[in-house]
């Protein structure tokens, strides 16, 4: 049996490597669909809690996961860290984190091991998709050669085996749009490879939308991205310009989008967060600059958001001295530290360098996140305070500073128990009009 008619009859074995918040979820939805699948990752914490039951994964209840792992389920899906799973893999989708280095160049080494240990185990007919984000040319550059090369042997692509590039869409906390109605694009390096993919894939999201090559969907991915990014900065930067000016940004913006062609809103907010937005345009920037091209404005994108924290601690500065008190020796109560609404994820949180540049200033700083309980960074760490504790916090602290809007947080009652607050998302909303409050929009920043 073909593997086509493997993955028809949901006979083929689906091998996900990496579950963290891209894999797991996929690993899952497969499980679901009715195939045995295979969960590898190096965490060994990660496969005793998935084999457990124990999702760590916000988008994966634990009911989900427990139907997927039971032995009576549609499917079943198991978790380890042997890749010698892999030898009765019919199908592997690469999931591995791809984060970028301190000189922001992208570091792919997880998904070189990946493919290492996919090399020393490939099968006839196997089918290899790479979902983790990276730059252009990764799929034929970096993926494609060991695999042909497998095993000794001189392996032909869409022949012997098939590779794609399926970039990953997900949106942590997203109820409306999931792993199942979201668009599927995918680029085989052959027509056979797109086509085996697209077989897969359809057996689990409702539209795939092949293209022509990996090069092409991995440029996706990162335009969509670069897209959000750079039009966040815009509007950041329209917020400066507000605030220069005397106006409101909010009414401009609501203002705005009453026109209806021409126009899509974004929000101003405290930075950009999560791993994909902030991080998506540099991949593309890094690779243009192996072409000799400048992303101008992606660079200019960057500049502007990674300025907002500042921004917000000098309107904390502002509003402190209008209350006679210096930053130095102040009470600053952070409210949210997760980089959005409604997830306990901080990875390059706006939050933590608003803090940071607080704490430099000399001010005693504290937070309250129901869904973070601590944070740790290279120069401080913090736990947060006690939800009983944070009526008393609203009241006695020096300024309050509003940096995720969780929808747990009554807005409300901080809007009547602080006196000097910074809105950095229009939480506050119809609650501004405190002399004391310095209030603007909700900030597209989730990643």
């Amino acid at each position: 049996m073909d593997l086509a008619d493997k993955v028809n009859s949901r006979q083929a074995n689906v091998s996900v490597i990496g579950l963290g918040y891209v894999g797991l979820p996929l690993a899952v939805l497969f499980a679901e669909a009715g195939f045995n699948v295979t969960g590898i990752d190096v965490d060994r914490a990660r496969v005793e809690s998935i084999n457990a039951g124990e999702s760590y994964v916000q988008d994966v209840p634990q009911r989900k996961l427990a139907l997927a792992i039971a032995e009576s389920g549609p499917g079943r899906l198991a978790a380890t860290s042997d890749y010698d799973a892999l030898e009765e893999a019919d199908a592997v989708v690469i999931c591995v984190h791809t984060p970028l280095s301190k000189t922001k160049d992208p570091d792919v080494s997880y998904i070189l091991s990946a493919v290492h240990e996919i090399a020393k185990r490939i099968t006839p007919g196997m089918l290899i998709v790479l979902e983790s984000t990276t730059y252009p040319g990764t799929t034929l550059e970096l993926v494609l050669p060991p695999l042909e090369r497998a095993r000794d042997q001189s392996l032909a692509v869409g022949k012997d085996f098939f590779l794609a590039f399926s970039p990953e869409r997900i949106d942590p906390g997203q109820s409306d749009w999931t792993l199942s109605n979201t668009p599927k694009v995918i680029g085989g390096v052959t027509p056979e490879c797109t086509e085996i993919a697209r077989s897969l894939y359809s057996c689990v999201v409702d539209q795939v939308v092949p293209v022509s090559s990996p090069m092409v969907a991995e440029m996706v991915k990162l335009l969509e991205n670069t897209f959000r990014a750079t039009n966040i900065a815009l509007v950041n930067e329209v917020a400066i310009m507000c605030d220069r000016l005397g106006i409101d940004v909010w009414e401009v913006i609501d203002a705005a989008k009453s026109k209806p062609f021409g126009f899509m809103p974004f929000y101003p907010g405290p930075g950009l967060g999560g791993h994909c937005i902030p991080v998506d345009p540099q991949y593309l920037a890094w690779k243009l600059k192996t072409l000799n091209y400048n992303a101008r404005f992606i660079q200019l994108a960057e500049e502007i958001n990674l300025a907002m924290p500042e921004f917000w601690v000098a309107k904390a500065q502002d509003a402190l001295n209008d209350a006679g008190k210096a930053v130095k020796g102040s009470s600053i109560l952070v409210l949210g530290v997760a980089y959005k609404r409604d997830v306990a994820d901080t990875r390059e949180s706006p939050a933590l360098a608003i803090i940071k540049h607080l704490l430099d200033k000399g001010a005693s700083v504290s937070y309250f996140d129901p869904l973070v309980s601590e944070v740790v960074t290279e120069t401080y760490r913090l736990v947060s305070i006690d939800r009983s504790e944070l009526a008393r916090g609203l009241v006695e602290s020096d300024c309050v500073i509003i940096v995720t809007d969780h929808s747990d947080f009554d807005w409300a009652e901080v809007g009547q128990a602080a006196d000097t607050i910074v809105d950095t998302r229009n939480a506050l909303g119809a609650n501004r009009g405190k002399p004391s409050v310095a209030a603007t929009p909700t900030a597209g920043v989730d990643g």
